[in-house]
C-alpha cells in the first residue's frame, strides 16, 4: 500500500513549486506594472531637487517650479565685498544661470528595467541642479570690479637731492584674483545670498628693494669721482680741480636722475648738462650749432634756419659717460668724437610742422604787483616759444618748474587751507596757469587735466580758468591736431598774453556759460594772529561750461566742464566781539572788510595742501 501513496506525493510537491514560481512571476509582474502605471508621466513621489519637491508633476509643471524656487534664488543679485566697498553683480548679466529644463532631464523617460524601475520606485532620487556658465560674461564682470578695486604697487624711487641720493621704497598693492572670485562666485550664486570675499592677492613693486638699494649704491659711486672726457686733443675732467677749466662738483649729480627700466633703477644722465660743464674746454675747437626757431613777423610765423655746428654729440657723450660712472678710478674716463653736430629741428622739418597761422589768443589781466610781475613774468618767460609737437602734452609744472628763489620766484599770495590767502612762494602764476588754459581751450587743445580754484576769484572767468600746485596737482593739455603748435607769450605789468599757432582744426570755437547753481553761503571768521591779512567772503557755487566746435558753420562737437567753487569765509583780523564763544557765527555778505584791514587780491595759484573743490 505504501508502495502506491509515493508517486502521488511527489506529483503533489512539483505542482505545489510550479504554482509557487507562478505565483512568485504573478506578483513580480504585478508589481512591475504596478510600478510603470504609478510612475506614469511625471515624476515619481520622492523626486526632489536641491530639497524641493517635483512628484507627480509634469515637465512644465516641474520647470516652472524650480525656476520661481530654486531659480529666484539663482536669479537675485550678488554682492563681492573688500574692505569696506561692496559691489551688486547680476548673476544673469555675469552668465551664471540655473538650467530647469537640463535639471529635470536627468529624471526624463521611462526606462524598461524592471529592477532599475521597482528600485527608482521603492527609493526617493535627489536630482543634482544643472547650471550654465558664459565664462566670457563672468569674465567681463570681475574685469570691472578688478578694475575698481586693483591698487598698483607704488615703484620705489631714487632722486638726486642736494648732491645726495634719497630712496623712497616701494609699496606692495593688490590685485582682484579673478579666478578664485570667479569660482566663489560660481558656487555662491546657487546658495542663500550672503556677501562673497572678494580674493586679493599682493602685487609687489617691479623693482625690489634689493634692486633699489643697489642703485643707491650706483648712484654714490656715480658722485664721488670724476669723470674724465677724451675728444680729440681736448680732455675735460668732470669734478675735478686738477685742469684749469674746473668743473663743479655737482655737474655729475645735477645730470643724473634714475627711471625704471625692466625691473631696475637705471642711471639716465642729462648730456645737456655734461656738455655744458666741458664747454669752455671745446671752445676753441667747436662751431657752435642751432636747432631751427620760429620768430613771428607782422603777425605770422616764420622759421628761423637751423644750423649745423661741430663739437660733441650730447647724447654720445651721455651714454658714453653712463658706462663708467659705476667704475671707481682710475677706470672713468671715457672718450668721444668730435664731428658734424646735426640740429634735433632742421629747417626742413620746421618748415613741414604746419605752423602758419594764429590759432587763438587770450590775454588775462591783473592788478599791478611787483610779486605778479616776477612770478607771472618768469612763468611766461619759460613758456614762450615751446613748440608742441603732434600727440605732445604740455605740462604747466614741468614747463614753469617748481616755484623757488634759485628758479626765478618770489613770495606772494595764494589761497590756503579753508579759502584764506597765506603768502608762498611763487604766489600768481595761476594767472599765467588760466592764460595758458584759456588759450588752449580756444586753440581746441584737448582738455587733460585742469584743476579750478577752490574759490572763486572774481577777475577770472567762472568756470574757464585753472590753477596748479607743484607736487599736488597740474594743468595739463594735449596737441590732438596732425600738426605743431607754437606757443609765445607776452607780458606787461598788468597782463599776460598766450598766443597758439599752427594750423586751424575748426573755423570757430566757442565758450557757453551755463549759470550758477548749487550756491553756497560763506562764514565770518575772526584771526588774532599778527600773520592776519584780512578779506571779504565770497559765495561757493557750481557752473557748466560747454566747448562749443564749428566747422563749415555748423557745430561738430560739444564738450561740457564742470567746476565748483567752495565759499570762502570773510576774515577779521582781532578778536571775537561776542562773549559767547558757542554761538553760532552766521554767514555774511560780500563786501570790504569790515576790520579795516586790507584785503589782498587774490593770486590765483593754489598752496599746497589745499582745499580742493
Amino acid at each position: 500500500m505504501a508502495e502506491h501513496e509515493r508517486p502521488a506525493s511527489a506529483r503533489h510537491t512539483s505542482l505545489r513549486a510550479f504554482l509557487i514560481v507562478v505565483g512568485a512571476v504573478v506578483a513580480v509582474a504585478s508589481l512591475y506594472f504596478g510600478a510603470i502605471v504609478l510612475a506614469g508621466d511625471g515624476f515619481r513621489s520622492g523626486t526632489t531637487v536641491a530639497g524641493v519637491d517635483i512628484s507627480g508633476l509634469s515637465n512644465p509643471e516641474a520647470i516652472d517650479k524650480l525656476n520661481s524656487t530654486i531659480g529666484a534664488v539663482a536669479r537675485k543679485p550678488l554682492r563681492v565685498r573688500t574692505g569696506g566697498r561692496l559691489f551688486v553683480i547680476d548673476p544673469q548679466a555675469a552668465g551664471l544661470k540655473f538650467d530647469a529644463e537640463a535639471t529635470i532631464a536627468q529624471a526624463t523617460g521611462r526606462t524598461g528595467n524592471p529592477i532599475t524601475l521597482i528600485s527608482d520606485f521603492m527609493t526617493q532620487r535627489e536630482l543634482e541642479p544643472i547650471t550654465s556658465i558664459d565664462q566670457s560674461a563672468l569674465d567681463d564682470q570681475l574685469v570691472g570690479v578688478a578694475t575698481a578695486i586693483d591698487q598698483p604697487a607704488v615703484e620705489p624711487t631714487l632722486i638726486i637731492a642736494q648732491r645726495k641720493p634719497v630712496l623712497t621704497p616701494g609699496v606692495d598693492g593688490f590685485a582682484l584674483d579673478q579666478n578664485a572670485t570667479g569660482d566663489a562666485m560660481k558656487v555662491a550664486f546657487m546658495q542663500k545670498r550672503k556677501p562673497i570675499p572678494a580674493v586679493l592677492v599682493d602685487v609687489p613693486p617691479a623693482v625690489s628693494a634689493a634692486a633699489a638699494l643697489k642703485a643707491k649704491a650706483l648712484a654714490r659711486t656715480a658722485m664721488a669721482n670724476p669723470v674724465n672726457v677724451k675728444a680729440g686733443d681736448i680732455t675735460a675732467t668732470i669734478n675735478s680741480a686738477d685742469i684749469t677749466a674746473t668743473i663743479n662738483s655737482a655737474d655729475i649729480a645735477d645730470a643724473l636722475t634714475f627711471t625704471q627700466e625692466g625691473g631696475q633703477l637705471v642711471p639716465v644722465l642729462d648730456g645737456a648738462i655734461l656738455l655744458k660743464s666741458i664747454a669752455a674746454d671745446l671752445k676753441a675747437v667747436e662751431i657752435p650749432g642751432r636747432d631751427a626757431t620760429f620768430k613771428i613777423v607782422r603777425s605770422q610765423p616764420v622759421v628761423v634756419p637751423s644750423q649745423v655746428g661741430s663739437g660733441i654729440d650730447d647724447d654720445e657723450l651721455a651714454a658714453q659717460v653712463a658706462t663708467v660712472i659705476g667704475n671707481a678710478p682710475p677706470n672713468r674716463t671715457v672718450t668721444v668724437s668730435m664731428g658734424a653736430r646735426d640740429p634735433k629741428l632742421t629747417t626742413e622739418k620746421a618748415q613741414q610742422l604746419g605752423i602758419t597761422q594764429k590759432i587763438s589768443s587770450f590775454t588775462q589781466e591783473f592788478p599791478y604787483a611787483a610779486y605778479r610781475v616776477q612770478n607771472i613774468g618768469e612763468a611766461a618767460r619759460r613758456i614762450n616759444g615751446t613748440l608742441l609737437m603732434p600727440g605732445e602734452t604740455f605740462s604747466m609744472n614741468d614747463t614753469i618748474k617748481e616755484r623757488t628763489v634759485a628758479n626765478g620766484y618770489t613770495v606772494g599770495f595764494v589761497i590756503g587751507e579753508g579759502g584764506v590767502f597765506a603768502e608762498e612762494l611763487g604766489g600768481g602764476v595761476s594767472a599765467a596757469t588760466t592764460t595758458m588754459w584759456t588759450a588752449a581751450f580756444f586753440a581746441g587743445m584737448e582738455r587733460t587735466f585742469t584743476q579750478a580754484h577752490s574759490i572763486y576769484i572774481s577777475r577770472y572767468q567762472a568756470g574757464l580758468e585753472a590753477t596748479v600746485a607743484w607736487g599736488i596737482f597740474d594743468m595739463k593739455f594735449t596737441n590732438n591736431t596732425p600738426n605743431a603748435v607754437l606757443i609765445t607769450t607776452k607780458m606787461t605789468d598788468t597782463s599776460m598774453k598766450a598766443t597758439f599757432w599752427g594750423t586751424p582744426t575748426y573755423d570757430e570755437i566757442k565758450a557757453e556759460f551755463g549759470a550758477k547753481y548749487n550756491v553756497l553761503p560763506y562764514a565770518t571768521i575772526y584771526d588774532k594772529t599778527m600773520k592776519c591779512l584780512g578779506q571779504s567772503g565770497m559765495e561757493g557755487f557750481s557752473i557748466d561750461v560747454d566747448r562749443v566746435f564749428y566747422k563749415d558753420g555748423a557745430e561738430v562737437n560739444r564738450e561740457t566742464i564742470t567746476t565748483n567753487y567752495r565759499s570762502s569765509p570773510t576774515v577779521i583780523c582781532g578778536k571775537n566781539p561776542d562773549k559767547d564763544p558757542a554761538k553760532p557765527i552766521k554767514p555774511g555778505k560780500p563786501g570790504a572788510n569790515p576790520s579795516g584791514s586790507p584785503t589782498p587780491a587774490p593770486s590765483g595759484d593754489q598752496a599746497a595742501p589745499a582745499p580742493q573743490s
